[in-house]
């Protein structure tokens, strides 16, 4: 109900736009021919409806680009308050069955095990909101640590198959450096960030039976490509770029079911820029899968 609102708002304006620019033409023609034979109120006539023209084209940009930058707001609120209410309602439910119940030794601990679960889910999703609000500050000096992307991939595979209890054959690294240096210059702590949000977001978005696979190249000897490709839902073309947008998520129902924030990507991309690189995303299309990738500048003299 909403989004159709929102959408009915931003045709208002787009057809309210039309209609002014519109009615500023007729007004010029119709100048043009009473003037026509005057030649400076004919140049002001044309300077002005110019200047017209061009204010209300801008300010029906502006506003439908509120107006989507206002949906995108209020779409991570919504998700944000979701990815927090959900696990300390479970974590609450659970704390309170302990209490008013005498449970088994083995009941007992399979409900510490979903209780850290839950507080590492909402752990996760303060953790990336910060993230954000921290990646765009980085300076040159805090992008100067060596880092090995070659072991910093493997060691997040093994940590995001063990979080997502994924059997062993559903996510496979493909080493294709052919022996080459992957150091590259950078905050580790971020590169983390950014390649566990990839390797994330590919479970996440392939819900039944997942396989991610993930290659690392070395590519004309200048970029470590890391290149993540699952079989999961898909993105259509007129979407792959809007991924990286802060808040953006696909406006698709199989989408929308899925937990996040809007944040993932957006900060896969930062971070990848921040330290000299990009981030693009690939798809054949809806329920076809994508591949992300994303390449950082290899230090030359490890």
């Amino acid at each position: 109900m909403q989004i159709t609102r929102r959408r009915g708002t931003i045709a208002f304006f787009i057809t309210l736009g039309s209609c002014l620019v519109a009615l500023a033409i007729a007004l010029n023609v119709r100048w043009v021919i009473l003037n026509w034979h005057e030649i400076v109120p004919l140049v002001l006539g044309v300077v002005f409806f110019g200047i017209l023209i061009a204010g209300v084209v801008l300010n029906t940009i502006f506003l439908v680009r509120e107006i989507r930058r206002n949906e995108r707001h209020d779409s991570f609120l919504n998700a944000v308050t979701h990815e927090l209410k959900t696990p300390i309602a479970s974590i609450r439910l659970y704390l309170e069955t302990l209490q008013r119940r005498d449970l088994t030794e083995e009941k007992r601990q399979d409900f510490y095990r979903i209780m850290l679960n839950d507080s590492e889910r909402l752990l996760a999703t303060v953790e990336q909101v910060l993230k954000a609000g921290e990646v765009g500050q980085r300076g040159p000096d805090d992008i100067s640590i060596r880092v090995d992307i070659k072991a910093m991939v493997e060691e997040s595979c093994v940590v995001v198959a063990l979080r997502n209890h994924l059997p062993p054959d559903a996510l496979q690294f493909l080493n294709n450096t052919g022996g080459m240096s992957t150091v590259v210059l950078g905050n580790p702590e971020d590169l983390r960030t950014a390649i566990t949000n990839v390797l994330d977001n590919a479970v996440k978005y392939s819900p039944k039976s997942p396989r991610i696979r993930v290659h690392l190249s070395v590519e004309h000897d200048a970029w470590v490509v890391l290149r993540v490709s699952d079989n999961g839902i898909g993105i259509s073309n007129v979407h792959l770029k809007r991924i990286f947008k802060r808040f953006y998520r696909v406006p698709s129902m199989t989408v929308l079911r899925t937990k996040g924030t809007g944040l993932g990507l957006f900060l896969v991309r930062t971070i990848a820029r921040q330290h000299g690189g990009d981030a693009t995303a690939t798809s054949e299309g809806e329920g076809r899968g994508a591949t992300i990738t994303v390449q950082l500048p290899r230090l030359l003299q490890p």
